[in-house]
């Protein structure tokens, strides 16, 4: 896998929470905020996706929603 190497500037509170949670994780720094940018992008794809198929079909119900956690939490996602 290709990397690009880059320089950020962070708050000073989140490069130390960074720090905590990448040790905890057992993961370099980098490898952590990559997995957080990873995960970020996946989020924002599937909102977006959400909201193209609202746009076509209609906002999804609470009764859709709640089918949707049902079967999220019985494959323990959630």
């Amino acid at each position: 896998m290709a990397v690009e190497k880059l320089s950020v500037a962070l708050d000073e509170r989140v490069a130390a929470e960074a720090r905590k949670a990448a040790e905890a994780a057992g993961m370099s720094l980098s490898a952590w905020l990559s997995h957080a940018a990873e995960e970020r992008i996946a989020i924002e794809d599937g909102l977006r996706a959400v909201s193209e198929w609202e746009a076509e079909h209609g906002a999804i119900t609470e009764e859709e929603k709640a089918r949707a956690e049902e079967i999220l939490r019985r494959h323990g996602i959630i």
